[in-house]
This record gives C-alpha cells, structure tokens and sequence, in this order.
C-alpha cells in the first residue's frame, strides 16, 4: 500500500574522458528520474583532475536540494549521485550520500543502495580499530572497509572490493567513485537493481533503465549478480567476485510489484508488462461480476488496466492522485492522519456512487491506510466494493533495503485474510497468490527474494535482528 514502505535508495554514476566536460546535470537529471525511490535527501560528487573532489547534499527532493545551489559549482567529467530514503541510519544531513572520505593521497565517494543485515557487527570492529563514524549508515561501514582492506593489506580497488564483499552480508548496489574512476558492484545475490547504458563516449550506470531515458542514453545491458564494472579505453570491463555464482539469486519481487516505475526494465523483465500480468492474474483468481476497474494511483494502474482487459469491465479513474503533496511527515493527531490521505487522494464521487467496483491496490502492509482509504471510498456510497491486491499477504519485515513495519505492525502476519476483510468492512478481499504473482514476472520462484511473504531469506540472519531498528522516520 502507497505510503507503508518505502526503497532505500536511487544512485547513479557518470564516466565521460573529455576531462573539460561537466557531467553533474547529467546526473540530476537522471536522479530527478529516480525521484520516486527515495525524497529524504539527495547528493551529487563530481572529479575534476584541476579541480578534485566537488560534492553537495542536502535533505529533501533533488529540487530542494539544489534550488539554492549552482550544479555548474560541481564540476567534473566523472561523477555519481544518490537519492535517499532510510531504512538503516536516521533521517539527517550526516547520513546523505554520496559519502566521502580520504583514500590513498586522494579520496573515495560512495552511493549505496541495500541494506547490510551484519553492519552492527562490522561497525564494531571498525571502531575498535579507531575509525571514527560521522553518520550511522552501513554505507559508511563499506566505505572504511574498503579503506582497511587498502591501506592494511596494500590491496588495488578491485581486490579490496573483493575483500569486502566476503564479509558483507545482504543486499548492494554500489557506484562508486575512487580517485576519478568509477566502478559499479551488485552484490552476488542481484537483489537491488543495477544497469549501464551509453552515451555518445560516456558510460551511465543507474538503479533504472529511466534514468537513461531521460538523458537520451541507450541501454546496454544489467549488471550481473557478483560484478563488478569499471571503464577503460571506451569500453566496459568487468571483474567477477569469487562469490559470484555461487550465490542463490534473489532479485526483490517488489521492484516489480511497486518500487520501480513502470517505464523501467529489471534484469530484462519490464515492470508495466508485470504489472498488467499482475492485473490478469487476479482476474484469474477473482473473476468478479462488476460495474467498473478502479486503481488506486499510481503504481496499481496497469495492474487495473490489465484486469479491465482480462474482464472486459470497464476501466475508471475514481480516485485522483494529488501529484503535488510530496512526502506527507507523521501526524501527531488521527483527525490530521486522515486529513494527510484525503489531501493525496480524492474519489470521484460520480464515478463510485452505486456501482460495484473492484479496487486493485499494489499491496498491504500495516493495513492502517487501507483502512482510510476504503473508508474515504465509501463516502462515495459504492453499491459494492471488491478490493484486489496485487501482492501477497507480506508476513514478514524485509531486512535487504525495504523500509518496512515490523511484524507486529504487519496486519498479515497477526490475522487471517477473513479477519483483514471483516476489519476493513467490504465485499470481497483477494491477495494475488505467491505462484500467480510468480507467473506474472515471469522470473524462476528460486531467483526471486521473497522472504517478507514466506520468511525463506536469501541470507543468515544474526539472532538479535528483531531487536535493531531498521527503519527510522
């Protein structure tokens, strides 16, 4: 459900050789794109070889962030960027990325999109080693380590990130930028997204073929689980971890189901495609004799769509999105809780009133906006209301990247779908089914993480991992 979770991050990296170009537009731009995957804050560095290191941070949208900023002040023909939301680490200046520190007489900038489920435990060593924490990200954690790895064992980029990765466990996509060379790593599981397109002469990484989109660069290929990419003689190399391979891969299903944008391709599956199987699926599972196909906006529409064609029930808008609210902070009181749903979303009361609508929503967490949402769609007085979730019942807290209630909070993991469908008071409650959703992305089961619908994670868990906070508004 809209507003119960959120992705971690967005990153991107810029290489270009023309040492008198400025790509940091480039890079806002393709942020801007990635907006959707995190609006705490937001961060660009760039390398120039006159000029060095230039980076900038701040808190909020990308447009916040650089309103009163010059991006030609950040000047460089190499540069990565980043777009935050927290799952590990609070919300604050200090844990905006790209991170910086020194490396080898010059310096590393890192953008981090995952969770690393051991950090606590590698933070610890670090500090009892005398490194020094200005923020509590476990993207600083792989940045000190990579340091450790150099400076200890007299160990070249490449083989330092290879020594890290042997002790991290849980999900990376990193862009990262040494000295004036980038790289980009995925960790060996693949279960945070990661491509390289090209541009004229530069290379482009991103969390999402639509960053590439909206500079004009064309899409070369995904980055491979355990790979890392860096670039030489206007050519893409790649170096393999030893882990690669050996790994079981564990692409995240709700990049499919809600995180990415629809205009995206993941790992040669394109997410509008899955969402409209999503909708066909459901029509499989819950052929309802109904008047109209509602979506809730945005993410569900072409699950909606798809439904609507499978059916041949018409299609309606009958919930309008207010595009211009952005993040809606915690309420302290219920009556401003509600009137944070109501400001984002509106019924189009002639389009509901005494028709049977069949409301396709992309999933259900706490079940908490659920609950004001159907109550804001019964004062529309529909005749009957069929809500349809595009995801299965989510059991589970995610622990590789996805900022998500514990399960105490998950309305799932504590009542039985009868009881969900009695609390929220409707006709009918229907949740895709693990095999349909499966079937939808068209992906092997064995290569999907799917661990906050079945509790199977992909990776070991330390015991005391209910106790850690993984998510800090």
């Amino acid at each position: 459900m809209q507003g119960e979770m959120e992705d971690k991050c967005g990153i991107v990296g810029i290489h270009c050789t023309d040492d008198s170009k400025n790509v940091a537009s480039f890079v806002y731009y393709c942020l801007y794109a990635l907006q959707h995957r995190g609006q705490e804050s937001a961060g660009i560095a760039t390398f120039n070889k006159e000029k060095g290191l230039n980076y900038y941070c701040g808190m909020g949208l990308i447009t916040d962030v650089f309103k009163d900023y010059e991006i030609q002040n950040l000047q460089g023909n190499m540069a990565i960027g980043h777009v935050r939301y927290s799952t590990t680490g609070q919300s604050r200046l200090e844990n905006s990325q790209p991170f910086v520190t020194d490396f080898d007489d010059g310096f590393i900038a890192m953008a981090h999109n995952g969770d690393i489920v051991n950090s606590s435990e590698l933070r610890d060593e670090l500090i009892d080693e005398g490194y020094e924490f200005k923020s509590d990200t476990d993207s600083e954690v792989i940045c000190y380590m990579l340091k450790r790895e150099h400076y200890d064992n007299n160990k070249n980029i490449l083989d330092s990130i290879e020594s890290v990765s042997q002790k991290l466990v849980g999900s990376y996509a990193l862009t990262i930028l040494v000295n004036g060379e980038l790289y980009g790593v995925r960790d060996p599981m693949g279960i945070k997204p990661l491509a390289v397109a090209k541009k004229g002469d530069d290379f482009i990484l991103a969390s999402e073929t639509v960053a590439f989109d909206v500079i004009n660069a064309k899409y070369v290929r995904d980055i491979e689980p355990g790979e890392i990419v860096f670039f030489e003689n206007d050519e893409i190399n790649s170096h393999m971890l030893e882990s690669a391979g050996k790994c079981k891969l564990s692409h995240c299903m709700f990049e499919y189901v809600y995180f990415a944008r629809p205009d995206s391709t993941i790992d040669g599956i394109n997410v509008y495609q899955t969402r409209m199987n999503i909708g066909r699926q459901l029509h499989e599972l819950y052929p309802i004799d109904a008047d109209v196909v509602i979506p809730v906006p945005d993410s569900s529409i072409p699950a909606a769509i798809g439904y609507s064609r499978a059916s041949g029930i018409p299609y309606g808008e009958g919930l309008i999105k207010n595009r211009y609210v952005g993040r809606t902070f915690i309420m302290p009181t219920q009556e401003e809780r509600e009137l944070a749903v109501r400001l984002k979303l509106n019924p189009i009361k002639e389009a509901i009133k005494g028709k049977k609508i069949i409301l396709i929503d992309d999933s259900i967490v706490r079940g908490t906006t659920s609950k004001q949402l159907l109550d804001l769609v019964k004062e529309a007085e529909p005749e009957e209301i069929h809500f349809l979730v595009g995801c299965p019942p989510v059991v589970a807290p995610c622990y590789y990247g996805v900022a998500m209630a514990t399960k105490k909070e998950l309305i799932a993991a504590n009542y039985s779908i009868e009881e969900i469908q009695e609390q929220l008071d409707i006709d009918t409650l229907g949740y895709i089914t693990l095999e349909s959703l499966v079937k939808a992305i068209g992906m092997p089961k064995e290569n999907l993480c799917l661990g906050c619908l079945n509790e199977e994670y992909p990776t070991e868990l330390p015991d005391d991992i209910e106790a850690e906070t993984y998510y800090k508004p």
